[in-house]
């Protein structure tokens, strides 16, 4: 096997994964994952350039940075890319109104978002709020556009906690597109634009980094 220096050649940037990676999420906080905070440390220390970036979307990025820096991560809430603030971000160049389908955790970050009379829907990991009656609300308010847009925080199916496997926002978004019959947007990895974001926010071309 080749030395990390070889392997590390023209490496400027590292984009890091959280949840699963990084750390468990679950009660009380969750669990950092053996020599993760001492890893981020490392890197930290060296030329590279660091960017986190998640799909969590029960939580915004001032908690679960909270979070992390409680388990002893060092890391800011400007170093993440998530899903939510990007939304966000699209949501105001296309003018659209979302039908919020998502956890309270989240909610926060939509608080300068217009939801009145809504022409979108976006969906997150919602958790508990995975309801028929949500679900169908928001199946309703796609249905009665002429242009239904939909809007996903991630496409992953599950995902780990300290308590076991649960299920993400893949499989409630697969049955909107096929109750519906449209496809949808998708806002946090795996989407590429999603990457260039990450990789933009520390000026470093995909092909430098890891």
């Amino acid at each position: 096997m080749a030395p990390w220096g070889e392997l590390l050649a023209g490496v400027r940037g590292v984009l890091l994964d959280i949840s699963g990676v990084l750390y468990d999420s679950g009660a009380g906080g969750g669990m950092a994952i053996a020599g993760s905070v001492e890893a981020v440390a490392r890197l930290k220390r060296s030329r590279l350039k660091v960017r986190f970036c998640t799909n969590e979307s029960q939580k915004s990025r001032a908690e679960l940075v909270g979070q992390l820096r409680r388990l002893g991560f060092d890391i800011s809430e400007g170093e993440v890319t998530a899903p939510a603030p990007a939304a966000c971000q699209i949501l105001k160049e296309r003018g659209l109104r979302p039908h919020l389908l998502i956890h309270d955790g989240v909610r926060s970050e939509f608080d300068q978002i217009d939801t009145s009379n809504p022409n979108c829907v976006v969906i997150a990991d919602a958790g508990e709020s995975f309801s028929y009656q949500n679900m169908n609300s928001a199946f309703q308010v796609l249905m009665e556009l002429e242009n239904p847009v939909l809007i996903s925080l991630g496409k992953g199916r599950y995902y780990k906690e300290t308590s076991g496997l649960m299920l993400d926002v893949g499989p409630y978004m697969k049955a909107l597109e096929y109750a519906c019959g449209i496809r949808a947007e998708v806002v946090g990895k795996p989407s590429p634009e999603f990457f260039k974001s990450a990789l933009q926010a520390i000026g470093v071309e995909a092909h430098q980094a890891q």
